[in-house]
């Protein structure tokens, strides 16, 4: 059975009003309520819809009722009648009583940041299994939003007359939707084994993983094409890819790794989405090196960089070696460029620059290459010389009467985790560091 998305219908434009409250909750945790409001516009374009204007109101706490007060409910109304607008989208996630209630008081289609990311996704699916993850996400955040009206939907405290053929409409669809959610779950942990049989016979061969990650737009498609040349969508636009590519890359010194570019992240990203995802956001947990590529000619850069690495950490990602890459340099103004950091960890480049990617290249290859090491191993240890080929990559191996000596580019980690038995063969004139 195909999966299924559902999609805010947009075959006639439709016309919206951007709705969004401020409140010093929000401010104190860090959202910049006017970058919030920008990207929402962002997003609306992008699902399609004419964006008609916009209403903002600053509370001190969402009302219950309708998120907005009374007064400016009324406000709505009368600018969405001035527009002809037929959609009301509002910047904060709404419960069920919320949108009922904002439904029946503007006679306007009630849309919320999540569902609007939720239909831009379910635009942008293209595979079998981005299909299948913007479904699971989307049902999984319809199933508690599930609501009826009228006597004949009030029948559901159990006992006789309540189950089988006489159980509601709005039950029967939520038994429906709960076994669909099993049935999603099923194929993507299938999904999971399989990458994890991929993982698993990259991690035989040696071959070393680089992910992309970033907020949306940052650039990490455009990287991977001109790194890569991999025919992957490009354009100015968040979300333009969903689904997750990987592509060989050669290295300055002839190694190949693989490069892995995955879904950009947002502010307030449904975590609904993120679970659904998280079969596909697994290679981030599975990667050698994070690449976190920033938009450097961002205004709202140092916020969007905080949000992906609050995401990473909510997957586990989070103390991954990193580095970080500030995309877009030809794009910043002269204040946007005295900011950017630079060092060890950070890059300032133009992903259509030859000379900043090779740069990054051999920052690439620099930090997945350990520090080298020599070992003195006795011939009859074939466990031990196995060990050493495991570590790393040899870059020198001679025979000494009994003893072979080994030169090591090692595996950091790896050398961490399992090389113990070889640091007692060590040679101390090359300590590892």
């Amino acid at each position: 059975m195909r999966p299924t998305t559902y999609r805010i219908e947009t075959e006639q434009q439709e016309t919206a009003m951007l709705v969004s409250v401020v409140t010093p909750e929000q401010t104190r945790g860090g959202i910049n309520p006017e970058h919030s409001l920008q990207e929402l516009m962002r997003l609306a374009e992008t699902a399609g819809v004419t964006v008609a204007g916009t209403l903002v109101q600053q509370r001190e706490a969402p009302d219950t009722r309708w998120l907005i007060g009374k007064g400016k409910v009324d406000e709505l109304r009368q600018l969405a009648a001035a527009t002809d607008s037929t959609t009301a989208i509002f910047d904060q996630e709404l419960s069920v009583a919320q949108v009922r209630n904002l439904e029946q008081a503007l006679d306007l289609k009630i849309i919320d940041r999540t569902q609007l990311i939720l239909d831009i996704f379910a635009q942008r699916a293209r595979t079998r299994e981005g299909i299948i993850q913007v479904e699971l996400a989307q049902l999984s955040y319809l199933l508690p939003r599930l609501s009826g009206h009228g006597k004949h939907l009030s029948r559901l405290g159990g006992g006789i007359g309540t189950r089988g053929p006489g159980e509601t409409k709005l039950e029967t669809d939520r038994r429906h939707i709960r076994g669909r959610i099993s049935e999603l779950k099923r194929q993507l942990s299938e999904v999971a084994r399989h990458r994890q049989l991929l993982r698993e016979r990259r991690h035989k061969t040696g071959v070393r993983q680089v992910a992309l990650v970033g907020y949306t737009n940052a650039g990490k498609s455009t990287l991977l094409r001109q790194f890569t040349e991999a025919d992957v969508y490009v354009e100015n636009q968040l979300f333009a890819t969903l689904d997750p590519t990987t592509r060989a890359l050669k290295l300055a010194g002839g190694k190949e790794i693989v490069l892995t570019d995955t879904v950009g992240f947002i502010q307030n990203l449904p975590h609904d989405l993120v679970a659904a995802f998280r079969a596909t956001l697994e290679e981030v947990c599975e990667a050698d090196l994070v690449l976190h590529v920033v938009d450097s000619s961002s205004a709202a850069r140092e916020e969007q960089a905080a949000v992906v690495q609050q995401i990473l950490t909510e997957l586990g990602a989070g103390d991954k070696p990193q580095l970080t890459v500030y995309n877009k340099k030809d794009l910043c103004s002269g204040e946007q460029a005295e900011r950017v950091p630079t060092g060890k960890d950070a890059l300032w480049i133009s992903a259509y620059d030859a000379v900043d990617l090779e740069t990054l290249r051999r920052h690439i290859q620099e930090r997945l290459s350990g520090r080298r090491e020599r070992f003195a191993l006795p011939a009859a240890r074939g466990d031990l010389i196995a060990l050493a080929h495991r570590m790393g990559e040899v870059i020198e191996q001679t025979a000494d009467g009994e003893t072979l000596r080994f030169t090591v580019e090692l595996d950091p980690s790896e050398y961490e985790q399992h090389g113990g038995p070889l640091r007692v063969y060590k040679e101390a004139d090359a300590p590892y560091q």
